[in-house]
């Protein structure tokens, strides 16, 4: 086994003070790895990087076009989002359409990691509730699928339809049987795999030729609904949705929780998949952002990069105490891959 590599330092003075170690592969869609730093055999949890692989029955099922969804909704049904208003109005609106509501959710409450929203919930003495979930987006897909395969209402279990479907879309995609799964934040089952293996996935959510007609139309609805609406897959201001914004309409880029980050490349057929081992999110976003910028897909000028790329560390006096960096194995300077 290949051990991880040092991806990035944080840097104070003239000593490096830590190091952010871990995994990154890139893959083209024959499933061929383009480069790699770490262990490709590496088994991760995916965690919420993967909700694109777990919408996919959603859409195949024919429970998307049922219930009228639009490209908003399946953004949606993608995101890790920070329940700000866009969010729990759709969240509620889209519930209330399947005649149903919050009560009818499994993945718990959350309170909003919106700042605005997380301060009206205080003034108006709410309580937050599973519509704030950061993956509440996820978990209306979940349900409107239930009504299509008329599940129980415990549709987290990991036997439940929904996760048998979400299971083996997500076998399908890896190209194996996952040997190990665990319960996510949001009470969902998440299924592991080697990051090679989701690297591959990506690289067929880039390129979904050969996948069949139904599974290729899914991914060709999910794909750029994520890229049409990036303040929904995440939040403003956020590393994934300004990746996406910078990218411009060149890759749909998603995070997950303990510093995985996935990104697809429709126009390359290329598929991305990383992982830090300590789970450091400063540390994934400036690994994703270098990866970024050697593919060409953004530009290390633009401030929306620059700001992960270079994250600067600044004290209680807003001095500039410490930086992060990309190792140069990794960055190279920006040189192309």
């Amino acid at each position: 086994m290949t051990d991880a590599a040092k991806l990035v330092e944080l840097v104070r003075g003239d000593l490096v003070e830590s190091v952010h170690r871990g995994h990154v592969v890139i893959c083209d869609t024959s499933g061929d790895i383009l480069a790699a730093w770490g262990d490709p055999k590496a088994v991760i949890y995916p965690r919420s990087s993967c909700k694109m692989l777990q919408a996919l029955p959603l859409v195949e099922s024919g429970a998307a076009a049922q219930a009228g969804l639009g490209v908003n909704h399946l953004a949606f049904a993608c995101a890790s989002h920070k329940a700000a208003a866009i969010h729990t109005d759709l969240a509620t609106s889209w519930l209330e359409s399947l005649g149903l509501s919050a009560d009818d959710l499994r993945c718990g409450p959350q309170i909003p990691q919106d700042i605005a929203a997380r301060g009206l919930l205080r003034e108006e003495f709410g309580q937050p509730c599973q519509i704030h979930n950061n993956c509440s987006g996820k978990h209306c897909g979940f349900v409107t699928l239930n009504q299509t395969l008329k599940g129980g209402s415990e549709y987290t279990e990991v036997d439940h339809p929904v996760q048998k479907a979400v299971r083996e879309a997500f076998e399908e995609m890896t190209g194996a049987t996952s040997p190990a799964w665990g319960i996510d934040g949001c009470s969902a089952p998440n299924f592991a795999c080697e990051i090679g293996n989701l690297a591959r996935a990506m690289a067929k959510m880039a390129h979904p030729t050969g996948l069949g007609a139904t599974r290729k139309a899914a991914i060709e609805s999910l794909i750029p609904a994520m890229m049409a609406y990036p303040e929904l897959v995440d939040g403003f201001g956020t590393a994934t949705t300004e990746f996406m914004q910078a990218a411009n309409g060149k890759a749909a880029i998603k995070t997950g929780a303990e510093g995985v980050y996935v990104a697809i490349l429709p126009e390359r057929g290329i598929g991305i998949a990383l992982k830090i081992e300590d789970g450091a999110g400063r540390a994934s976003e400036a690994a994703m952002a270098a990866i970024l910028v050697r593919l060409g897909v953004v530009d290390a000028a633009d401030p929306r990069i620059d700001a992960r790329l270079n994250r600067k560390q600044l004290n209680r006096r807003g001095i500039n105490a410490a930086h992060f960096q990309v190792t140069d194995d990794l960055y190279r300077g920006g040189s192309s891959l």
